[in-house]
């Protein structure tokens, strides 16, 4: 049976005395058992203060992404074994920010600026692979816009995202990722997709990913839903069955709505 997985994306939110302030308040929030895998992903500033503060609570690390090169002259970039270094288990990659695509739109982000965020299918693809050399575990963003949508193609930007994004790794190697759907326009939005809908663009990846691979593989991989997942709405989410962890992004900056959705799982 699938273990599930919940991670908290900071984005760019917390200084590093915010950080150990939220760890400190999951910490007590979730003082019992829980059977989820947990993980909290801070900006990079905050990473190395929050392993410290995260250290024996049974809560992972995550950064929010990574270059796929390991050293070398290239500015502003971090590399799999700097994140290693400062107690990283997890990276999200792919998220639809870091494409350039946002579920509300930044008046001021023209064509031009939108390409400052540069990500690809191919650089996804190369990160993931660096990632899982290094021993992190890849969280892999998938995901369509309202007007993708609209237009029917869901599930042909799902499939097409995947097959790149998984071009050259072998199946054992993909049976350790964690794929996340996450609807662009549910993305800081406040909408969520519909349980069912959620659930039904998860068996997609799920399906896509034994095409490519082998059934076991299909079965095996976890998929996440995210997208304005909330404690009043991850019940219903986590409850269906290719659903099987939840990418929270807003709700993860509140302690008690964090642990609400850990305990849902």
């Amino acid at each position: 049976m699938r273990h599930k997985i919940i991670a908290g994306n900071w984005k760019m939110h917390k200084t590093t005395a915010e950080a150990v302030e939220l760890i400190n308040e999951i910490r007590a929030a979730l003082s019992g058992d829980f059977a989820a895998d947990v993980v909290v992903c801070p900006t990079f500033t905050a990473l190395y203060t929050a392993s410290s503060a995260l250290k024996d609570s049974g809560i992972k690390l995550g950064a929010q992404n990574m270059f796929w090169k390991d050293k070398g002259a290239y500015t502003g970039q971090i590399s799999s074994s700097m994140l290693k270094d400062v107690g990283a288990e997890y990276v999200i990659l792919g998220h639809s920010e870091a494409r350039g695509r946002f579920g509300v739109p930044e008046p001021d982000f023209t064509p031009e600026i939108l390409s400052y965020f540069g990500e690809s299918d191919s650089t996804i693809n190369r990160k993931t692979i660096a990632a899982l050399t290094a021993g992190l575990v890849p969280i892999v963003c998938v995901g369509e816009t309202i007007d993708e949508r609209n237009a029917g193609v869901t599930d042909r930007v799902v499939e097409e995202q995947l097959t790149v994004a998984l071009e050259t790794i072998p199946s054992e190697e993909t049976c350790k990722i964690v794929f996340a759907y996450e609807p662009v326009w549910a993305i800081g939005t406040g909408e969520v997709c519909d349980a069912d809908e959620a659930d039904r663009v998860c068996g997609v990846i799920r399906s896509t990913v034994a095409k490519l691979f082998d059934s076991a593989t299909g079965e095996t991989v976890r998929i996440q839903y995210g997208g304005s997942v909330k404690p009043n709405n991850a019940a219903d989410l986590l409850s269906r069955p290719n659903i099987d962890g939840a990418l929270v992004g807003g709700a993860s900056l509140s302690a008690s709505d964090f642990a609400a959705i850990v305990m849902a799982a």
